[in-house]
């Protein structure tokens, strides 16, 4: 059996809090925390539903993007600790084996996809369409691989 690469823990015994996941089109060379937050990032919704929002004097249209009720996108952190760490199982040939852990540190079942000045469309937008693209593989080996457990034919 193939040994796993990355383990992605949650903490049951708290519920991890909800969040939402924007898609910015720029580059961002920050990885921290930002207090406060109003400041940089003030999104309201128009009257016709468009989502809108100034970054850095620039005007965004965000279009949201929601998950099928069958996901669930979960935002996650390295663990920092060693103590963290799950065991090193080994190969086949006793060899150990590094695996990467992650802490889920919240959740989410929508995005938004901003675009400059004007709303993404599915057609053009490469992470709207390869977020569509990727569930619908993932609805492919999910029922392949169901199907397999019971004992179905594939076709």
């Amino acid at each position: 059996m193939t040994q796993p690469i990355l383990a992605i823990e949650e903490d049951k015994s708290k519920p991890s809090p909800k969040a939402v996941a924007n898609l910015l089109p720029c580059r961002v060379h920050h990885d921290g925390l930002v207090d406060p937050l109003d400041g940089y990032w003030t999104p309201t919704k128009s009257e016709d539903g468009v989502n809108i929002a100034y970054f850095r004097g620039r005007k965004l249209k965000g279009k949201t993007v929601t998950l099928p009720e069958e996901y669930r996108g979960v935002l996650v952190e390295r663990k920092a600790d060693e103590q963290q760490k799950p065991p090193i199982p080994e190969d086949g040939e006793g060899q150990p084996v590094d695996i990467g852990g992650l802490q889920v540190t919240a959740g989410f079942d929508e995005m938004v996809v901003w675009g400059h000045e004007s709303v993404a469309s599915a057609e053009a937008d490469p992470y709207i369409r390869s977020v569509e693209e990727w569930l619908q593989v993932a609805e492919q080996v999910c029922t392949d691989k169901r199907s397999d457990e019971l004992g179905e034919k594939k076709g």
